[in-house]
């Protein structure tokens, strides 16, 4: 499971899944001697009791004892959001810090001007389905994207979903939604104040309304239609109570088969739970209805592929790869699997494989690895489109069903492209291309010929004729050559004094890859700049420089950060007091490490929903799912490097710390926000009076943040705002 996310993108969607809890241990009145393995901060002389302006915080004398180690956790009692006292604390926090948000110089003028670029209509790629046309429109007079269709590609464009119109407070939204072969249904996901959890429910295109069809427990899911417009294949999560729990509810999931017009609590199973909370589970048919393929993916890291006939649902399910260390993405046209995988090639080759031979002898190799990364594959035009990374800019090309090289599509240099679509059957294609300095364009392409033709632009009140994209090299604390986007103004000087928000990611196999933000270019014309480094944990190299920054390796991401930070009062650009941090959800972690470990590079941290403590992460959310990605306090030797990096429990009294904003969620189902309370809580009881340190918390809003424009606006606002006065 890859993913290339354009940089625009701060908040950044980390996978499902979950984990045992960690044992109960008993706290104890004279804690046992730390490892001398670990290293922990050395203690700073407590400083004078001064008044602090913030909300009081309670205080607990909690100790545990895990593996020999003495682990405090003062501020457990922040973990439940249900107990009154803990909504009482959260309340007067958000209220507190969106007073002195309110007090800050300028920010009527920043919001005024993010109104002006937020605000815009676009036309997205379009899917079609027999003659029909779905896509998503953006109106710059609504908050909320819209679902239309059209007959034909000169009908008339007619309404499928209005989000806008769904609730007065624009809590419910939409998630996911799946047409039909025919075009003749869609299934959709409908979700509550943008959170990962789902309903999902069928449209009927004939009457324009939804059919009694309405099945729960759909998060993280798609629907996979058969041919014949029957029915669908989803995954679904039963709902927690019982033996279901919020950390073991993955191992629970089970691939069903959805008849239209049947009760979908009798769907049967195609595939039962794995009984193991750090997998998922998902499932699709082929485009012809002959297959079903089943995959099981073990983290970010490994996968499992099973396959049956489609025809025949008793046959038993064939396992086409299982217990191998490597990731194994399969597409499946005209009986043939095709086959991406990273085992043996890191940066990921093509296999075509024959059902009626599935062992691994049989498998040939029809696309080898290449020096770029193979980020993806699909059949469209009954041809292999392939989507690589080069040195982090995205590059298509087009290879027969025997792997032969057709063609590249030709791209602009420095951008990304995304959102492949199209049929592989038909010859038409679409993708979105998006570079620092250029905002997004859908192209129409030929498979056949190759031809591109700009089918949609998004039309901006910007002038990007000022602003420079590059792209450079610095050395991290071991010596590995780390890439890094620079923007900044073309008037911008090397005098020290540049603000700079540095945003980074690392982890998941997850690749930070040029796009355009609206938001950045306002940053750029208030005469701020941004930078972007390529950290390890990431998959813009492949899974060697994922497994760089996984696990045992996680302290390689927070070196490759500060040595990106002193790259740049090196070269001149900018000075630790005007130099900012940012990132969200494992970014979140990235600069609650980062901060807590050099805290003397930098002048503000913006931290948003993220995890920071990682002795009990993997007990709330969809923690147990990451365990494969950073390992678990219920393993020694894994206790010990997330001990020697948890951000709450590096924190120390007395430490003059950067400025901090911490940006939540009220319904973050993804990362528990526990991690945010606990950690503003032993931040403000460590810092001087007089540094910022304050919890913003995102009404209606899930780990994505809301989907609301307006509060896109209101939330960086108040983020550009806070970043301008820290960093004068």
């Amino acid at each position: 499971m890859r993913t290339s996310l354009p940089a625009a993108l701060a908040a950044i969607v980390l996978g499902s899944c979950c984990a045992q809890p960690a044992p109960k241990v008993a706290a104890v009145a004279e804690p046992t001697p730390p490892d001398p393995e670990i290293q922990l901060p050395p203690p700073v002389e407590e400083p004078p009791a001064v008044t602090k302006p913030f909300p009081a915080t309670r205080r607990d004398d909690i100790v545990d004892t895990l593996h020999g180690q003495a682990v405090a956790d003062p501020y457990r009692w922040l973990e439940d959001a249900e107990q009154p006292e803990v909504k009482a604390w959260m309340d007067a926090q958000d209220a507190y810090a969106r007073g002195e948000l309110a007090k800050l110089p300028g920010k009527d003028a920043i919001a005024a001007r993010l109104r002006e670029v937020f605000y815009f209509d676009a036309l997205g790629a379009p899917t079609h389905r027999k003659g029909r046309f779905f896509f998503t429109r953006k109106h710059a007079d609504k908050e909320k994207n819209v679902v239309y269709w059209k007959q034909g590609a000169k009908g008339a464009d007619q309404v499928l979903f209005d989000p806008n119109t769904w609730s007065t407070d624009g809590s419910s939204g939409l998630g996911g939604w799946w047409p039909s072969r025919s075009g003749g249904f869609v299934a959709y996901a409908k979700k509550e104040n943008n959170a990962d959890e789902t309903v999902t429910y069928v449209r009927d295109l004939a009457t324009g309304k939804d059919l009694p069809d309405v099945i729960p427990g759909t998060k993280y899911s798609g629907a996979s239609w058969t041919p014949d417009d029957k029915g669908f294949y989803y995954t679904w999560v039963p709902p927690v109570g019982g033996d279901v729990t919020i950390a073991n509810r993955p191992g629970f999931a089970e691939l069903r088969y959805h008849a239209l017009g049947t009760d979908p609590a009798k769907d049967p199973v195609i595939h039962g739970k794995t009984g193991n909370p750090q997998t998922f589970l998902g499932g699709s048919v082929s485009w012809d209805g002959k297959w079903l393929v089943a995959t099981v993916q073990h983290g970010w890291n490994s996968s499992d592929l099973y396959f049956k006939d489609a025809r025949k649902p008793a046959a038993p399910w064939t396992p086409l790869v299982e217990g191998v260390a490597a990731n194994f993405e399969i597409t499946v046209w005209k009986d043939r699997f095709y086959v991406n995988t990273n085992d043996g090639a890191p940066r990921y080759r093509v296999f075509a494989v024959d059902p009626r031979k599935p062992a691994r002898a049989d498998w040939k190799e029809i696309v080898p690895q290449s020096a770029d990364t193979l980020e993806s594959i699909a059949v469209i035009g009954d041809k292999l489109v392939l989507s690589y990374l080069h040195e982090v800019q995205s590059a298509l090309a087009i290879h027969d069903l025997t792997g032969k090289r057709v063609r590249a599509i030709d791209l602009p240099p420095l951008g990304t492209a995304s959102g492949l679509t199209g049929n592989p059957d038909e010859d038409t294609a679409y993708f979105t291309y998006a570079s620092f300095t250029e905002a997004a364009v859908t192209y129409q392409a030929s498979i056949k010929t190759g031809a591109t033709k700009e089918w949609s632009r998004v039309k901006l009140p910007i002038d990007t004729s000022g602003m420079v994209a590059e792209q450079v090299r610095y050395t991290s604390k071991d010596g590995t050559s780390i890439p890094m986007f620079l923007l900044h103004r073309k008037d911008a000087v090397k005098d020290g004094k540049n603000r700079v928000q540095l945003y980074g990611y690392g982890g998941f196999n997850v690749s930070l890859t040029p796009g355009f933000s609206s938001a950045r270019a306002v940053w750029l014309e208030r005469g701020g700049m941004i930078a972007i480094p390529n950290l390890r944990g990431g998959g813009e190299f492949g899974e060697d420089w994922h497994k760089a920054g996984m696990g045992a390796n996680k302290q390689n991401v927070f070196d490759d950060f500060q040595a990106a930070a002193r790259y740049l009062i090196d070269q001149g650009w900018t000075s630790p007091e005007h130099l900012a941090i940012y990132g969200g959800s494992n970014g979140g972690l990235l600069v609650g490490a980062t901060m807590t470990q050099a805290p003397e590079l930098f002048g503000a941290v913006v931290c948003a929903v993220p995890l920071l403590d990682m002795v009990r992460y993997h007990q709330f959310g969809s923690g147990a799912t990451w365990v494969p990605e950073y390992g678990s306090a219920d393993d020694p030797a894994q206790f010990k490097t997330l001990f020697a990096y948890s951000p709450y429990h590096h924190v120390v009294d007395g430490t003059r710390y950067p400025a901090l904003l911490m940006l939540s969620s009220d319904h973050d189902d993804r990362v528990d926000p526990m991690h945010a309370r606990k950690f503003i809580a032993a931040v403000q009881h460590a810092i001087p009076g007089d540094r910022p340190a304050w919890l913003r918390i995102e009404k209606n809003a899930g780990h994505g943040g809301a989907d609301a424009v307006k509060q896109a606006v209101e939330q960086n606002a108040d983020l550009f705002a806070f970043l301008e006065r820290e960093l004068q």
